[in-house]
């Protein structure tokens, strides 16, 4: 399996790029900016949508991408979300405002995207692969994913906070690689409460929680992180000590896992 990050910022701005996945050819984790890199015979081979939240930069790459593509689909594109995600979706995007509501278009019986609901625990099988919903906890319903490979489980956390049931979870699985957001830096702890996203201090508490060795070779990718706030948290994750105690490593735009 080939997991090729299209981006992994948490907000724009020069080679940043919001959240996204590909899973080899045909799932994508999440639509933030990133999938407007993809050659259009490339979007038009994606199959299947995983949402981890309704939040704009996980999105907003959905109603275009359909639209780039409508004319090349001879399918729907299958969208996996949690009812609520997929609920903010039909009320405040293909509402016909902001965009058109291509679950009736062209027909309510040939659309251009269908919805399909989720919940934590389910484990999907898509284009072969098997791929279970994770507990995350953010400001809106929201989940994580683990993609079940070969060499163990590639596991994304979402947009989340504090989460117990997450690591329980994570505990119970082979794991060959984790990717967990750190959007804020330390400076900005009490914004990082208030929007349920992570700060090096807190980051450091939840990767306690794993309290077991990792398999050979397991690396954990952070992600998520506001480009301004970059440089200083390199510094504050290097002044705890977490690169000495972790695999840890900074996902960027462009790089390509193989499993």
């Amino acid at each position: 399996m080939k997991i090729r990050v299209l981006g992994c910022s948490g907000a724009i701005g020069q080679h940043a790029r919001t959240t996204s996945f590909l899973l080899d050819q045909h799932i994508l984790l999440d639509a933030g900016t990133g999938v407007a890199d993809l050659p259009l015979g490339e979007m038009v081979q994606i199959d299947h949508l995983l949402l981890t939240h309704s939040h704009l930069d996980h999105v907003t790459a959905l109603p275009l991408m359909l639209d780039a593509v409508a004319g090349l689909r001879k399918q729907p594109l299958r969208v996996h979300a949690l009812p609520a995600t997929i609920e903010a979706l039909r009320a405040h995007i293909f509402n016909d405002i902001i965009w058109p509501d291509f679950s009736v278009i062209p027909s309510p019986q040939q659309p251009m995207v269908q919805f399909h609901p989720i919940e934590v625990g389910q484990v999907l099988t898509l284009s072969g692969k098997k791929i279970e919903v994770l507990p995350a906890h953010h400001t809106v319903p929201a989940v994580g994913f683990a993609v079940h490979t070969p060499q163990g489980h590639w596991v994304f956390t979402g947009d989340t906070e504090r989460n117990p049931a997450f690591w329980q979870r994570l505990r119970q699985l082979p794991l060959a690689m984790l990717v967990i957001e750190l959007t804020f830096s330390q400076r900005a702890s009490a914004l990082a409460h208030v929007s349920r996203h992570l700060c090096p201090q807190v980051l450091a508490q939840e990767l306690a929680q794993l309290s077991m060795p990792l398999q050979t070779g397991c690396r954990i990718g952070l992600t998520h992180t506001k480009p301004l706030e970059v440089a200083l948290l390199h510094a504050e994750v290097q002044a705890l000590g977490l690169e000495r105690q972790y695999p840890l490593f900074w996902l960027e735009a462009g790089q390509i896992f193989e499993f």
